[in-house]
């Protein structure tokens, strides 16, 4: 039995053991830098073959792929904005976290790990986008109060753990899953 549950901590996405991972994948979601390279490199080359069936990816939008040689048995692809200072921006970034948490419930997965959307090469401001992260996925916990999800934000640093942490201290709104515990 899951219990819905938000929390954020340094960790290699790559190594976790938990329904799916989301991937913060380029349009072509035929692997590239950072994060996105990482998780190609350690599920293996299936990942990449079932990838190319799927004709790239729109911003915003997300895909979702078997995990191959990951701990984690799916690989959902969002697709980040890259970072000017619009307001799509934010829209964008809220659409990555949305679709891939309504993907993984329409695949009736249950715990999620996400890579830290757009903050790499894409250059979305830490701050900003880990407020757009806690945010939009403690409403879709709130809005999908019925369904068990245990959402995991990974950290590639402790920039953005710091980004997570001071957000939280910040934070006056009563949303239960944003309080520190």
């Amino acid at each position: 039995m899951y219990k819905s549950k938000l929390e954020f901590k340094i960790i290699d996405i790559t190594t976790i053991n938990c329904h799916c991972i989301v991937n913060a994948a380029n349009r072509t979601l035929l692997g590239g830098g950072g994060v996105d390279g990482a998780i190609h490199r350690a599920a293996g080359p299936k990942l990449l073959e079932e990838c190319k069936t799927l004709n790239g990816c729109r911003t915003g939008q997300a895909k979702i792929t078997k995990g191959y040689d990951l701990p984690a048995n799916y690989v959902i692809h969002t697709v980040g904005p890259v970072y000017s200072g619009s307001p799509s921006d934010a829209e964008n970034l809220i659409n990555c976290y949305k679709n891939s948490l309504n993907l993984a419930k329409e695949h009736h997965l249950h715990t999620i790990a996400f890579s830290a959307i757009s903050t790499g090469v894409y250059g979305y401001p830490f701050d900003k986008a880990a407020k757009i992260a806690l945010e939009t996925t403690a409403s879709w916990l709130v809005e999908n109060e019925n369904y068990q999800m245990e959402i995991l934000l990974t950290c590639f640093d402790d920039r953005v753990y710091n980004s997570y942490s001071n957000y939280l201290d910040s934070y006056t709104g009563n949303n239960k899953y944003l309080k520190k515990h």
